[in-house]
């Protein structure tokens, strides 16, 4: 980053739409558990050492569809998509 830069992206960020921005620890995986979950439903479509050159972009948005309508406890049993909604909706 230039000195010449008042503002790091991720304060702007904070003070336009006051949600706080964490930085979780390098090689502390429990700081971010809900990317963590995440990274491991996916990996049930997609295993590691998936090729992704392979993978059509239609097979990639079902498994966003699927994960995205799924509820999560995190979310009080509700899905990302209708917590999104809602969001963006209010």
């Amino acid at each position: 980053m230039t000195k010449d830069v008042k503002w790091p992206q991720h304060k702007l960020f904070t003070k336009f739409t006051g949600v706080k921005v964490y930085f979780a620890h390098p090689r502390s995986p429990w700081e971010r558990g809900t990317n963590e979950d995440t990274n491991g439903l996916i990996r049930q479509y997609f295993p590691k050492g998936t090729d992704f050159t392979k993978v059509t972009r239609r097979e990639v948005k079902k498994v966003q569809d699927q994960l995205n309508g799924r509820p999560r406890k995190i979310l009080k049993f509700r899905t990302p998509f209708e917590v999104f909604e809602e969001l963006i909706n209010s």
